[in-house]
């Protein structure tokens, strides 16, 4: 039996436009709203990435974190 889509979590976040856009586009493309797409991603997280990518991926993007603040 699927499970029930229900909303239980609501949190703010912070995005870049880079990210946002790219989301919406996945969601679009997903044929989802932005919220369901998230949750796709997170529910699936470990098949839908590569541990070597995100590794390398992660250390960029915090090498560049606080330049990216300013």
């Amino acid at each position: 039996m699927p499970k029930r889509f229900r909303l239980t979590r609501r949190f703010p976040v912070s995005m870049t436009e880079d990210g946002y856009r790219r989301l919406r586009r996945f969601a679009q493309d997903a044929g989802l709203d932005e919220g369901e797409a998230l949750s796709f991603l997170f529910e699936n997280f470990d098949s839908v990435t590569n541990h070597d990518n995100l590794t390398h991926r992660m250390r960029i993007f915090n090498a560049e974190l606080e330049d990216r603040k300013r």
